[in-house]
This record gives C-alpha cells, structure tokens and sequence, in this order.
C-alpha cells in the first residue's frame, strides 16, 4: 500500500468514526442503556455476590472485580460489533460504502475506531462506578494508565474478531443469536472468581483464557486484591499475565484484521 492510499484509508476510516459516534449522539436511549450496564454489574456482582466470595490473600471484594469488570465490558467489542456490521450489511449500508469512492479498507477500520472510541468513554464510566465503590489504583498514575491502555488494546483486538463474524454470518439474527456465547467467553475465567477452586479440566480453560491473563495484568498493574501472584500450578498466561495479554491482543489481531479485511474486498 503506497503512502497515498493510507493516508486515503486513514482520511475515509475517520469519516466512518466520526458517523458512528453521530449516529449514538441521535440516538440517546442508547447511550443511557450502555451506560447503565455497567453500573448494574457493579451492583449485581459487587454487592449481591460479593459478600459470599472470598478474594485470595485478603483484601476488598470489589478492588478484586473491578479489573475483571473493566475487561468483562470490553470483552462485549466481539458481539457489539458483530450485531452492528451484521445490521449494516443486511440494510444494503454496506453495499452502498462499497459504491462510492472511498478506501475498501476504510469500512472495517472505520468500525474497529468507532468500537475503541465508544469503549474508551465506556471504561471512563466503569472507572467512575469503582471509585463510587471503594475501588483504587495503588500503584502509581503510570501502571494505572498502562492497565487502561492494555484494556483498551484487548478491546481492539476483540473488535476485530467481531467484525470478522458480522461480515461472515448471513444476517443480523445470525449475529444476535451469537449473543450468547460472550457469557461464557467472560465468566469461564478468573474475573470474578479465582480459578483454583475449579475442577482441573475448567481451570485449564479457565487459567488459557485471553480474558483471563488481561483481568490478571489488570490488577497486578493497579495493585489490587489478587495480584500477589498466581495460585500454585497456574498456567503460564497467568504467572506472566502482562506479556501474555500482549501476545493475545497481537495474535487475535494478526489473525482476524486481515481476515475481516479480505471478507470485506472479495464480496466486491
């Protein structure tokens, strides 16, 4: 690709941001619901759960969800943008991108911007929600930035796993009947729970979940309850969680940026 169609791509991708964000801005019920959710698992999972679990080592239940709540929403990038390109491409929206001139490469890229600017505000949301409930970063302001910004990193790399599936599945059903499967994505991992009390052929998959070592880097990067250390027998993504949600986010990058890119330009 020359310096000019990147630059065409980088200059469509940001017009496709900006309509997606304008797009939310008309549609305000939507934005209410997105914020509320957060705010409702704070409360299911913090307070309703969270007297009857014991967090490893001691310490604060809710400093111990938090980081696994931070990454738990942004774990949702896969649906959310699966039902959104699936919609798109059901309307003829897509069809129509296509017809006008306008960088092949700027629809999937315009999507995986949007999804990382809406999840941003998202994480802002959630953060407010756990200073609201006692939660705090005890490590300094840079580890703390460093934790928002592997999250965010995470989401991205989801997104495109999720644009993947939306171009992939014949309609918006399709996708909505995906839905689903995110849950046990999210809680088959030490989120809200530690995973050394699971039977060994679900800690396995547990301890191999993406989700799993960014919830970890998370908290070891805040200084939160739970990151002293992986349990005895850990898996490696857990005893290293920061350089493993690294490698998770570049791989489910690598592997599924090129194969939305290619999904999009061969239906031409």
């Amino acid at each position: 690709m020359t310096s000019v169609q990147m630059s065409a791509t980088v200059s469509d991708a940001w017009v496709l941001v900006r309509r997606e964000l304008w797009h939310l801005r008309n549609q305000p019920s939507q934005i209410v619901s997105a914020l509320m959710f957060p705010v409702a698992l704070v409360v299911l999972f913090g307070y309703v759960f969270g007297s009857a679990i014991a967090v490893p080592g001691g310490g604060n239940y809710r400093e111990y969800l938090m980081p696994g709540l931070f990454v738990m929403s942004s774990a949702f990038a896969v649906i959310l943008n699966a039902l959104e390109i699936a919609t798109e491409k059901s309307r003829g929206v897509t069809d129509r991108f296509r017809s006008m001139p306008m960088a092949r490469l700027a629809v999937p890229f315009g999507q995986a911007g949007a999804d990382l600017t809406v999840g941003a505000v998202s994480l802002l949301v959630m953060i407010g929600c756990g200073f609201a409930v006692g939660w705090r970063p005890h490590d300094g302001v840079l580890r703390a930035v460093a934790a928002f910004g592997l999250i965010l990193l995470f989401r991205y790399a989801l997104s495109w796993v999720g644009i993947f599936l939306g171009l992939s599945v014949k309609d918006y059903k399709t996708a909505d009947n995906l839905a689903p499967l995110i849950f046990p994505f999210t809680m088959i991992s030490n989120a809200f729970v530690p995973t050394a009390g699971m039977p060994a052929w679900l800690r396995a998959v547990a301890d191999w979940n993406p989700v799993s070592a960014a919830v970890g880097a998370s908290r070891v990067l805040f200084g939160n309850a739970g990151a002293s250390g992986a349990s005895v027998g850990a898996a490696w993504p857990l005893q290293h969680p920061i350089v493993a949600t690294l490698l998770w986010s570049a791989l489910l990058i690598a592997l599924f940026a090129p194969l939305a890119v290619r999904w999009y330009t061969r239906q031409d």
